[in-house]
């Protein structure tokens, strides 16, 4: 990483004058250049805003942006203090009526105040890792699979490459009928909206995983393969000593790689389908049509994408602690 690629230079026996300028050149690159990039980014954002009209007024630059995420995190907070006096009110009321009845058994009911802003995004990535998750339970041990049998392999191909171009979107109407018809309870644990947009994410999350990871398995080393051999290991032990740790990089490319498709079809399928998400935080902008929508849209926007990169550095710092590759972090 930038840090250690600094600490390098500086313990690398060159003489001071060198060491200085090595440093000095590390950091130009590392932190200098991006932020003169930023700083390019934001003066052509601003600028191109003031030649933009749209039927809601100017398009928001980075000032009314930054604006509008003080407004949102105002509203969360009044948010918040709405609620916390909603169950005030509700306790003081039981205990009011548990003094006047002590045979009466308290009920809370569960604060329906709109969600905010920070709300959104806290069901957004809970929706986006729960499908993502179940994705890699289905997909790796799948893939492991294809990758260690050439019969199996021919056998499912052709099922993966039919499926693999369909967008998950198209599955979206289909996903919303099934979970309708079949999850039916009087008390349901989940929401059907949290569950159909979980399942649309798994969907999405599959191909890549199963595909990358069963190239990653049938490319092994064929020493490697040799050895397990020699061994005699059973094949649970082959999976677990050889498949996987020679594997790990290709799995982790698709695991990253469906990771940021399930970001952007979770976005797009909270939108069509109005479920509770960043998506639906966008579209109900987009329909209010006030004169601080297209702000708060592009503040979701950029949420949206600093999410969507931090999901990919935190999957390439896991792949760093779990592979023998430790420069696989550097890319």
């Amino acid at each position: 990483m930038a840090t250690t690629s600094i600490i390098n230079k500086l313990s690398n026996n060159y003489p001071v004058a060198e060491k200085v300028k090595g440093v000095f050149t590390e950091l130009t690159r590392l932190v200098v250049v991006p932020l003169i990039g930023l700083l390019v980014f934001l003066l052509l954002w601003a600028a191109a805003a003031q030649n933009i009209d749209t039927s809601l007024g100017k398009f928001p630059g980075p000032a009314a942006v930054l604006e509008q995420f003080g407004s949102l995190y105002d509203e969360h907070r009044r948010e918040r203090v709405k609620e916390e006096a909603f169950y005030e009110r509700q306790h003081q009321r039981n205990a009011d009526r548990v003094a006047k009845d002590p045979g009466y058994q308290p009920k809370i009911r569960a604060y329906t105040g709109k969600e905010t802003f920070l709300d959104q995004i806290g069901t957004s990535l809970v929706t986006v890792m729960s499908g993502f998750l179940l994705a890699a339970a289905v997909a790796i041990p799948l893939g492991i699979a294809i990758g260690l049998s050439k019969t199996l392999n021919s056998a499912v191909n052709p099922i993966i490459q039919v499926f693999k171009p369909v967008s998950p979107l198209a599955w979206l109407p289909l996903v919303t009928m099934v979970v309708s018809a079949l999850y039916v309870s009087d008390d349901p644990m989940v929401s059907k909206a949290y569950l159909v947009s979980m399942i649309t994410v798994t969907l999405c999350c599959l191909w890549p995983m199963v595909i990358n990871t069963s190239v990653g398995v049938a490319s092994i080393d064929s020493d490697l393969v040799n050895v397990s051999k020699v061994l005699r290991l059973r094949a649970l032990t082959h999976v677990r000593k050889i498949v996987l740790p020679a594997s790990v990089p290709m799995i982790f490319t698709g695991m990253r790689l469906s990771l940021g498709i399930a970001w952007m079809v979770l976005i797009a399928a909270e939108m069509l389908a109005q479920n509770p998400g960043l998506g639906k935080f966008v579209w109900d902008e987009f329909q209010n049509g006030s004169s601080n929508s297209l702000a708060r849209i592009m503040a979701a926007i950029l949420v949206i994408g600093f999410i969507g990169f931090l999901l990919d550095r935190g999957m390439l710092q896991i792949q760093r602690l779990v592979s023998w590759d430790k420069t696989s972090a550097d890319r």
